[in-house]
């Protein structure tokens, strides 16, 4: 990590940013906190060579907001995404708009510390290629429209429905297409998807 890479907080929960600020000062990361969006983007601080991490419901402007905001701004600094309400279809919003990691509180300190970990490789190496899209080449036919219905934000029984198979078989399925893709978490599965080139269909 570089010595003049900064973790950004933003959350609008005062236990939330005490908890990760210390946290991340006890790692050793040097850490800025802030309770809105607003006041992140009103103190514009240097984040060239730092992470943020944001709560995607806050008044005024949202965990999405900021997002599309920091892209406007051409800051490609890497985001994590943290909500007590998570779901996929805004795991795929937060996704779509540039984040690379949504964690659901309450969260582990080590899911955190891994993100991040992740966020500041990809600092270390932007030029990479990303392996998504040939792990997805690794999937057979059904395992991908397994992965596809997950994107959607489907349940097993209803992905067992529109295939014609067993919710059983769509668990077995599930497993395999997390275990090809190497993804630790759903949030995990759904960045590596959509960076490969997977397109959620509306529902």
């Amino acid at each position: 990590m570089e010595s003049d890479a900064v973790v950004h907080v933003i959350d609008d929960d005062d236990a939330v940013r005490e908890s990760l600020a210390f946290l991340l000062k006890t790692a050793r990361i040097a850490v800025k906190t802030y309770d809105s969006a607003a006041a992140f983007l009103g103190a514009s601080p240097p984040i060239t060579s730092g992470c943020v991490i944001t709560d995607v419901r806050m008044p005024g402007i949202s965990g999405i907001e900021l997002l599309q905001r920091l892209r406007e701004r051409n800051v490609g600094v890497p985001v994590i995404v943290i909500t007590g309400h998570g779901d996929v279809p805004l795991a795929v919003r937060a996704m779509k708009a540039g984040a690379i990691d949504f964690i659901e509180k309450p969260f582990a300190s080590k899911a955190i510390l891994d993100s991040l970990a992740a966020g500041f490789a990809r600092l270390a190496t932007p030029t990479g290629q990303d392996p998504a899209a040939s792990k997805l080449n690794l999937l057979s036919s059904r395992e991908r429209e397994v992965l596809e219905g997950l994107l959607a934000g489907l349940p097993n029984k209803s992905i067992a429905y529109d295939l014609g198979i067993s919710p059983r078989t769509v668990e077995i399925h599930r497993a395999r297409v997390m275990d090809k893709m190497g993804a630790r978490s759903l949030s995990e599965l759904i960045r590596l998807a959509l960076v490969g080139g997977v397109q959620p269909t509306p529902q």
